[in-house]
C-alpha cells in the first residue's frame, strides 16, 4: 500500500498581523542602518551561512552560490567601501509574502543614495525566524555575480 503524503500544517496558509509586520519593518531598519554605517560583521550577525545568493552578471548569465560569512563579509566590505565614506541612505518599499509565521519572502523596490549618486534597486530576499529573530537566508538580486570575494566574476 502506498503512503499518502500531505502538506505539513505549518505550510497552511498564513496572513500577519500588524505586530509581525512591525517586527519584519524593524528587522530592515536595523539592517539598512548597519549597511549605511558600514557595519559588516553586524550585519552578518543578522544572517544565517551558508547565505543563498541569486544573482547574474553583466552578460546576463544567471547563478546561484552559497556563500559563508568570510565571503559575505569580504564582499560588503568592498562594495561598501566604494561609498568612499560618503552619507549612504535607503528609502525603500517594501511587500512581504509571509509564507508562516516563520518564513518570509520579502521584494523590495528601493533608492540607495551614497552621497551625490542615487542607484535604484530591485530584490528579494527569504528571511527565516531563529530564536523569535529574523535572519536573511537568501538573498536575489541581479548584478552580484561580478562581486565575489576574490573581485572577479564568480
Amino acid at each position: 500500500m502506498t503512503e499518502q503524503q500531505t502538506v505539513p500544517e505549518a505550510g497552511a496558509a498564513f496572513t500577519p498581523g500588524d505586530e509581525e509586520r512591525r517586527a519584519l519593518d524593524a528587522w530592515f531598519a536595523r539592517y539598512e542602518a548597519l549597511s549605511a554605517r558600514g557595519e559588516v560583521e553586524a550585519m552578518a550577525d543578522m544572517a544565517v551561512f551558508p547565505l543563498n545568493v541569486v544573482t547574474d552578471d553583466a552578460a546576463g548569465e544567471g547563478s546561484a552560490e552559497q556563500w559563508d560569512r568570510e565571503q559575505f563579509t569580504a564582499t560588503m566590505r568592498r562594495i561598501l567601501g566604494d561609498a568612499g565614506g560618503e552619507e549612504v541612505s535607503f528609502e525603500s518599499v517594501r511587500t512581504p509574502h509571509f509564507l508562516t509565521p516563520s518564513l518570509v519572502v520579502v521584494h523590495s523596490e528601493s533608492e540607495m543614495t551614497a552621497g551625490r549618486h542615487t542607484r535604484n534597486l530591485r530584490y528579494a530576499d527569504i528571511l527565516v525566524k531563529r530564536r523569535g529573530e529574523w535572519a536573511f537566508q537568501t538573498m536575489i538580486q541581479g548584478g552580484w555575480g561580478a562581486t565575489g570575494a576574490d573581485g572577479g566574476a564568480s
